[in-house]
């Protein structure tokens, strides 16, 4: 994988596909699986492994740092990300109170094995704490040497916009990143939002599941199959919507789509992978897959990237009519 883009406008190099830790490692798969899939993505040359303290109760942590530790990759080529919200049980144990902040991202580093990690997120606002405190507290971990950068995760414009002008009214440091939720079915915020953020402030997206938490796979054509992550207990809000009018109506339009993906000599999958990367405000995309075929699936999207002329992009929009108001969308 040639393609690293810049993380927003700080210098820090992303490949432009990432692997996430979310339902997977600690959870979904086993950790021979784990360590399988993060081979293969840095042997195709990945350097960006996302995580947080919240997945699998920080066991996604744990998996991560040991994988990291046995295979013996140089930590300077990696890019390691975890976000802090849920750290445990106690009040004192979640939010973004500097308490939480800095005792959250001890805890993440212990348990990944690491001095430092590369970016770390604020896993959602938190209309408990003041912006300063927050603004404060990720400028002093950033200060101590236990992360390079900071940023946000579902955060809104407006929050963001908050924070950068904390940091600049008090000299400190401002978030690099958002990270947001964005695929073919959710467009307004990575399309609309984030881009003018970027143009303003250098704020990037980092963006997950591009896949819809797999709607997007093509498995859910005729229902749940017992293997997938819908069909998990704890998934149930997923079940509901893959089953609902709008869910069938989504299955419609990927089947509509399909003879654009087989023109292009790409899946589906690929295809909706590619067209996130599409968009110039996207640093990075990170994938979940729980089977390495899928990942190499997948990986597979950088080759179609190219082929998402504006014609392509436009003939998906026509397919989607979803396509929010914006004045400039795609990487041509």
């Amino acid at each position: 994988m040639k393609q690293m883009w810049n993380l927003g406008k700080s210098g820090l190099r992303v490949s432009c596909l990432g692997l996430g830790t979310w339902v997977t490692f600690g959870g979904q798969i086993s950790d021979e699986v784990a360590e399988r899939l993060m081979t293969i993505a840095y042997e195709s040359g990945v350097n960006l492994f996302d995580t947080a303290e919240v997945y699998a109760a920080g066991k996604a942590e744990v998996i991560l740092g040991s994988i990291i530790k046995k295979k013996g990759w140089r930590r300077s080529s990696l890019v390691i990300t975890t976000k802090l919200y849920w750290g445990g049980k106690a009040e004192t144990e979640r939010g973004l109170s500097r308490k939480h902040i800095i005792e959250g991202l001890k805890g993440s580093l212990q348990r990944l094995q690491l001095e430092y990690v590369d970016v770390v997120f604020a896993n959602r606002p938190d209309s408990n704490t003041p912006m300063e405190e927050i603004v404060r507290a990720m400028t002093h971990v950033i200060n101590q040497g236990m992360a390079m950068y900071w940023g946000t995760s579902r955060w809104s414009a407006m929050e963001i916009m908050e924070a950068y002008s904390v940091a600049r009214q008090f000299n400190m440091i401002p978030p690099v990143c958002e990270q947001a939720e964005y695929h073919l079915f959710q467009r307004e915020k990575v399309e609309v939002q984030l881009p003018e953020l970027y143009h303003k402030i250098g704020v990037g997206a980092m963006t997950w599941s591009p896949l819809a938490c797999g709607i997007i796979s093509g498995k859910y054509g005729n229902g749940v199959p017992e293997s997938s992550r819908a069909s998990l207990k704890c998934y149930q809000w997923l079940k509901e919507r893959i089953v609902s009018e709008e869910g069938r109506k989504q299955q419609n339009k990927l089947k509509d789509l399909s003879p654009i993906a087989e023109r292009l000599g790409c899946t589906l999958p690929q295809l909706a992978v590619a067209w996130c990367l599409r968009n110039e405000g996207v640093s990075s995309v990170l994938l979940g897959s729980s089977t390495p075929e899928q990942l190499i699936e997948n990986l597979g999207a950088i080759q179609v990237l190219p082929k998402m002329t504006s014609h392509v992009v436009n003939e998906i929009d026509n397919i989607l009519r979803n396509k929010p108001y914006s004045k400039k969308d795609y990487r041509s």
